[in-house]
């Protein structure tokens, strides 16, 4: 129950962060993709299932709040949290290139499924421009960000890991 609360409170809180703070903070209208961090990191910490439920709530705020269309970024999410969920057997926490790489990965991949839907199907062709201008100054400013963010999360899984060894060290 601890570890769902605290999966909550950290997906709501970088959910307002990400809409509030960073959109003051944002260069040129571009802002750093907090639940990408979020989703990819609870996959590979801890697996495809976890991974897949933090991208379904994540992906879920997005849509609500600020989705064109109900379920787009919902099923993105969905997808990066299950594709980094099986990445978990080759996670180290002391090990930050592979976290860096998978959440480098997402963000591009997130974004291009994105510039798809939502451009390219509307005849929208200037995917050079989208690239240069949207797609690597947020993947920039998104990687700096996760220098502190996924550390942050890394020490909030090592502790409710913690907590629940000892509890279930309690039963046997």
């Amino acid at each position: 129950m601890a570890r769902k609360l605290s999966i909550a409170a950290i997906i709501i809180a970088c959910f307002l962060l990400q809409s509030t703070i960073f959109q003051v903070l944002s260069f040129g209208s571009i802002s750093p993709n907090l639940l990408v961090i979020v989703t990819a990191s609870f996959g590979f910490m801890r697996g495809r299932k976890e991974g897949l439920w933090v991208g379904f709530f994540c992906g879920l705020l997005i849509d609500l709040f600020f989705g064109t269309y109900l379920g787009i970024y919902t099923l993105i999410y969905v997808y990066i949290g299950y594709v980094n969920g099986m990445f978990r057997k080759f996670f180290y926490p002391e090990d930050v290139k592979l976290p860096m790489l998978l959440i480098s990965a997402s963000d591009l991949v997130c974004n291009m499924i994105i510039y798809i839907q939502l451009f390219l199907f509307r005849g929208k062709f200037d995917l050079p421009y989208y690239f240069m201008h949207i797609m690597l100054p947020e993947l920039i400013y998104t990687i700096l960000v996760t220098l502190v963010l996924y550390f942050v999360i890394l020490k909030i899984n090592q502790k409710l890991e913690e907590v629940e060894r000892r509890s279930a060290a309690k039963f046997v």
